[in-house]
């Protein structure tokens, strides 16, 4: 619907937000409040005031932002609804997950993450087939995209699911799904896609989803890997320290912010791969190579670990990655060609790292709070909170740079991209390495 009338004067104005609303709008309004409405007055005697107070909150912004972005109403339709089938299908027995068919098979918690596992390797495939196959360029795309779709929905299918399993687990164990390492890579996983899948629309190119889909993949890789060398997927209590009301706030936010700033380094790689794409000369192109070698060499950080099946499993990432660095600097043509304009590209990256700088400049105050709370100060140069302020710092300054000195180009796709291994260090490096007041999450 056009968001303008035009008077018989020939005036132009501006519909009223609400004017803008189609029918299937109210009814996903509706469907949403009553929703809510039926948790809030069934389930308030589990929640505490704040939880009551964030689940009412909830409620406008889930309607804000199915307005704003319509797909989202459907996937949150095919979302809720999967999800109740497997909850009726457990029937409070767990042990039904391997009895009902499409519990064991599809919409059990791990069932559901697997099919999110296999589903963005798969998209991520069928994005870069028109680099490699020309002529079907358009439905590749396509069809990377609808995957990238269905992998985000399977996604939030096991988030919900698992959370149910945890409750019926016990009254002790039960939380919401961010409070490990496996838990956090999903939610990275489906929310670094959705983002993208929302630039997608709003600029109306899929070129860009083989580049960010291998940052989605790497992410799935270290899922598998975690979950086969410590059955990660396995629901356990929440350590004392993340037994608050703040983790739900905290985390999400968090992660929207990790989630912007891969997809902004994944941009501005595109960024430099169509810079380099008319290079000829081999020592000109070191960045392009440079670049493959920490992406090859990222496993052998992750090889420290003692578990032989684990290091069985880098060894096979090693070489994939491989390929897809020797890919990337061979068929830079192809691929540059594919790729959007330098504005769109400079467009995506910078709307990429504000959207996430706000959220992780909210998430650094609620941990801050949350560190207050537990214990007893606002911030204690823990390695995790120096990381995640050189990680604030680094994104503000990127900011301030574009938006008073006027940053564009080279110097901030390299900023953008370099920014990655910052953050990735301050998520992955610093749970290896240091120890801390966070060492409840390390590797």
């Amino acid at each position: 619907m056009s968001s303008t009338l035009r008077r018989e004067d020939g005036i132009v104005l501006n519909e009223g937000y609400f004017a803008r609303r189609q029918p299937l709008d109210w009814v996903f309004a509706v469907l949403v409040l009553a929703a809510g409405l039926f948790a809030f007055f069934n389930y308030q005697h589990a929640m505490d005031g704040y939880e009551q107070a964030i689940l009412i909150g909830i409620l406008p912004a889930t309607v804000a932002l199915g307005w704003f972005w319509r797909p989202l109403q459907v996937l949150m339709g095919v979302v809720t609804a999967a999800s109740l089938l497997a909850i009726g299908s457990y029937g409070g027995d767990l042990a039904r997950a391997e009895q009902v068919f499409w519990l064991k098979y599809f919409l059990s918690s791990q069932s559901a993450i697997l099919w999110m596992c296999m589903l963005f390797f798969m998209s991520t495939v069928f994005y870069w087939l028109p680099v490699l196959i020309k002529g079907q360029g358009g439905t590749f795309e396509l069809l990377g995209s609808r995957l990238a779709w269905t992998a985000v929905t399977m996604a939030l299918i096991g988030t919900m699911v698992r959370w149910y399993e945890g409750h019926q687990m016990g009254p002790d164990i039960g939380h919401i799904p961010v409070s490990n390492l496996y838990e956090v890579f999903v939610l990275f996983c489906w929310m670094t896609a959705l983002f993208y899948l929302y630039f997608e629309v709003q600029y109306g190119t899929r070129s860009l989803g083989g580049l960010v889909m291998l940052v989605v993949s790497a992410a799935v890789g270290f899922l598998l890997w975690y979950t086969l060398v410590r059955e990660a997927h396995e629901i356990q209590p929440l350590v004392p320290a993340l037994k608050s009301w703040w983790m739900k706030l905290h985390v999400p936010a968090n992660f929207v912010g990790y989630g912007m700033f891969s997809l902004a380094a994944m941009v501005s790689l595109g960024y430099l791969i169509k810079q380099q794409a008319q290079q000829t000369q081999w020592h000109k192109l070191a960045p392009l190579w440079l670049l493959g070698m920490v992406i090859c060499f990222v496993p052998l950080v992750f090889r420290k670990s003692s578990y032989e099946a684990g290091g069985m499993y880098w060894a096979g990432y090693l070489v994939v990655s491989g390929v897809v660095a020797a890919i990337m600097v061979l068929a830079r043509k192809p691929i540059a060609e594919r790729l959007p304009s330098y504005e769109i590209m400079d467009d995506v990256m910078y709307k990429s790292i504000a959207v996430g700088f706000a959220f992780f400049t909210i998430a650094t105050v609620l941990g801050a709070l949350w560190a207050a709370e537990a214990w007893g100060g606002y911030w204690s140069w823990d390695p995790k909170e120096t990381w995640a302020l050189i990680v604030w710092l680094n994104y503000a300054a990127w900011l301030h740079m574009r938006l008073m000195k006027g940053l564009r180009g080279t110097v901030a796709a390299w900023w953008a991209l370099a920014g990655l291994g910052v953050t990735t260090f301050a998520f992955l490096g610093v749970n290896m390495f240091l120890s801390g007041l966070h060492s409840y999450g390390e590797l």
